[in-house]
């Protein structure tokens, strides 16, 4: 509880109902008219979760493919552990084809394959065992490094400051807390009276049906502004800094977020305000060159000529590009922010220098 006689009251949107073999998410497409929670049983359901963003945020994702693989193992009836080898491979490849581009999907799925790997001399029982417990870890550890990524957030902010977000990087994208939203809910606690500015985030519009909506949850300060008024919020000197998630990072510093991120960037670098991303290591990957490297997802047409209206409001026929994420480009973020620590450009050194201390432990 904080200075201000709040605590902020987060949701869980991924949990294991282990006792009926059951994935629950919170439905984050019926937001903020219903809340519902899925009980998923069925491997092609967890993967229509994933795919159609029914869970989304790309810690969910990867909590969700790991509680979905073992569910998917756990059901096989192979009777040899080579048999149960290709059950393990054909899930793994079946929830992978679910998502392109966010990297906690198969950093979950491969982390998921190598416990299977390590628990080759257990019984077919005990190998089931193992990949309930680092489903289970993976949801814990998260939670714990969104609280870590929030504290180190919270270093660079100040009380009463305006903050301006993009999409959904909060505590129903991930175990608890949030990326980007971390640092406002431990604010929050510790009465730093934070005035969030949460843009639309078109055409998902995640930010006004999950941020806003989460964010009023827990009774905090937030305020819904269309994707094109970013800009007049900043010039008008309401905002004093931007957190954003994202969904993976390319060694260089480039990172993927919600389409839309790279023009929030320009406009804060145009203005002088901090621009910060807030990522788990596991969505930074060293593989991965550039932004140039990141595969950008086509989503449906009707996204934007449909989806949210009674009648459709673009003409029929009209050519749609709907790209679901954009990259922005390192030289228009100020720090990036994970749980070891603040990585603040050049991005190419700083980063590694992140996996060095998380092999520490330090």
């Amino acid at each position: 509880m904080g200075d201000n006689g709040m605590t902020a009251t987060m949701i869980q949107s991924v949990t294991l109902d282990d006792a009926n073999d059951t994935l629950v998410i919170l439905d984050q497409t019926v937001l903020p008219n219903e809340k519902v929670f899925l009980k998923l049983k069925e491997l092609k359901d967890i993967w229509d979760a994933i795919y159609h963003l029914k869970v989304r945020g790309a810690p969910a994702i990867g909590i969700a493919a790991g509680y979905g693989l073992y569910l998917g193992v756990k059901a096989s009836v192979a009777a040899t552990k080579e048999a149960l080898a290709e059950d393990f491979k054909r899930v793994k490849e079946y929830l992978a084809s679910s998502r392109p581009t966010a990297v906690n999907l198969f950093w979950a799925l491969d982390r998921m394959e190598a416990r299977f790997r390590r628990e080759q001399g257990g019984s077919i029982a005990e190998i089931k065992e193992a990949l309930r417990q680092e489903a289970e870890a993976i949801r814990a550890e998260d939670e714990q490094v969104c609280e870590q990524i929030g504290r180190h957030a919270l270093s660079l902010l100040e009380p009463g400051w305006g903050i301006l977000t993009h999409c959904n990087a909060g505590a129903i994208a991930t175990a608890k807390y949030g990326t980007a939203l971390a640092a406002i809910y431990l604010g929050e606690e510790q009465g730093y009276g934070f005035k969030v500015y949460a843009d639309e985030t078109r055409p998902l519009l995640q930010g006004a049906r999950l941020t806003a909506w989460e964010l009023q949850e827990a009774g905090i300060d937030v305020t819904l502004i269309c994707d094109n008024m970013s800009s007049i919020v900043m010039k008008e000197g309401k905002i004093q800094a931007v957190l954003v998630g994202c969904d993976r990072v390319a060694a260089n510093g480039d990172t993927a977020n919600k389409i839309g991120t790279l023009a929030v960037a320009i406009l804060a670098k145009h203005y002088g305000i901090p621009f910060y991303v807030c990522a788990p290591l596991s969505t930074v990957d060293l593989q991965c060159a550039t932004g140039d490297d990141i595969h950008i997802e086509l989503r449906p047409d009707e996204e934007i000529t449909s989806k949210w209206y009674e009648k459709p409001m673009a003409p029929a026929g009209v050519n749609v590009y709907n790209p679901c994420f954009d990259v922005t480009d390192h030289e228009h973020i100020t720090a990036i922010i994970t749980q070891h620590g603040i990585s603040y450009p050049p991005f190419a050194d700083s980063l590694p220098a992140m996996f060095a201390k998380q092999a520490s432990g330090t």
